[in-house]
C-alpha cells in the first residue's frame, strides 16, 4: 500500500491522478483524473463546512464531476457547527443536573471525534465507547486538538451519572447502552433534520451534524467546479438533477452498479 499526499499528481497509463481533501473527515480525499486535456473529478463524501478535525475541503475545477447527493433535498441544510455544540452542551449539562448520563450516538470514525470537539469539560467527564476511543490516537498525531476522553470501563458504568458518553449507533439498543441507568440518548446526524428517523428510534434529542454537503453545499459546490457534466450518485439525485437543470447546469443521475448501495440511515 502507497499513501499520496494531496495534490501530488502521479501519471497511470494515459491518466494524470491526483488526491483532493473532501472535508468529509480525516483524510477523506477526492479523486482527481485528467486524460488527453480534460479532467474529471470523483467527489466521493464531501462536506465544504468548516470542520477542525479534518482537512478543509478543496474546491478542483473540472469538465466533469461525480458527485455524492445523500442529503439531495432542500429540506436539508445545516445549522452552524458551533450552534450545534452549544445545544450538545446545554443538553447535557441539564441531564447532569438531574444525575442522568447523556449518551450521544456518532459514527466511531469522523463524527464522533468531530462531536469531541465541540464538549465543554466544565461540565463533567467525557467518555467514549472502545471503538471510538480507538481513532483518538491517530487524530493527535494528525494534530487535531481534541478534550480528553476517557474509555468507557463497564465495569463502573454507575459512576457515569453526570457524564456525556459518545458511542457508534450499532451499539443503541444493546446491552451495552442499557448499562447506562436512566440515560438520556441521542444521534448527531443529518438525518435529524426530519423527524421521522428520530421517531422511528425512540430518542430523547436529536443534534443535526452531518459530514456530507447540505442541500446549498451540494449546489454550491456543484455551480462552482464549472464542470460541463454532473452526475450524481448516493443518493437524492433526481431532484437535484431537476433543480441543477433548470440552473443550465446539465446533470443527471449515474446509473448504479449490479448490486445497488442502499442509502445508509440510523
Amino acid at each position: 500500500m502507497e499513501s499520496l499526499p494531496f495534490g501530488e499528481r502521479r501519471r497511470i497509463g494515459d491518466a494524470c491522478v491526483s488526491f483532493h481533501p473532501a472535508g468529509h473527515i480525516l483524510g477523506s480525499a477526492q479523486i482527481r483524473v485528467e486524460v488527453s486535456g480534460k479532467s474529471y473529478v470523483v467527489s466521493g463524501d464531501y462536506k465544504p463546512d468548516k470542520d477542525g478535525t479534518c482537512e478543509a475541503f478543496e474546491l478542483v475545477k473540472c469538465h466533469g464531476f461525480v458527485s455524492e447527493c445523500t442529503f439531495g433535498l432542500p429540506v436539508y441544510r445545516w445549522t452552524k457547527e458551533e450552534e450545534v455544540f452549544t445545544q450538545i452542551n446545554q443538553w447535557w449539562a441539564s441531564n447532569a443536573e438531574e444525575g442522568r448520563p447523556s449518551v450521544v450516538f456518532a459514527y466511531s470514525l469522523g463524527k464522533a471525534q468531530r462531536v469531541l470537539s465541540g464538549l465543554d469539560p466544565a461540565n463533567g467527564p467525557i467518555l467514549m465507547h472502545p471503538a471510538a476511543h480507538a481513532f483518538l490516537e491517530p487524530y493527535r498525531k494528525a494534530g487535531i486538538s481534541l478534550p480528553e476522553a476517557a474509555k468507557v470501563d463497564q465495569a463502573k458504568t454507575g459512576e457515569y451519572a453526570q457524564a456525556i458518553i459518545l458511542a457508534p449507533p450499532a451499539v443503541e439498543e444493546s446491552g451495552w447502552t442499557r448499562a447506562f441507568k436512566g440515560c438520556r440518548k441521542s444521534l448527531a446526524s443529518g438525518w435529524m433534520a426530519i423527524r421521522g428517523p428520530r421517531r422511528r428510534q425512540n430518542l430523547d434529542r436529536g443534534f443535526v451534524l452531518s459530514d456530507h454537503a447540505d442541500w446549498n453545499g451540494l449546489v454550491g459546490v456543484i455551480s462552482a467546479t464549472e464542470a460541463d457534466e454532473v452526475l450524481l450518485t448516493h443518493g437524492n439525485g433526481e431532484a437535484l438533477a431537476r433543480y441543477l437543470g433548470e440552473k443550465g447546469i446539465r446533470a443527471k443521475v449515474l446509473e448504479k452498479p449490479s448490486g445497488p448501495r442502499e442509502e445508509k440511515q440510523p
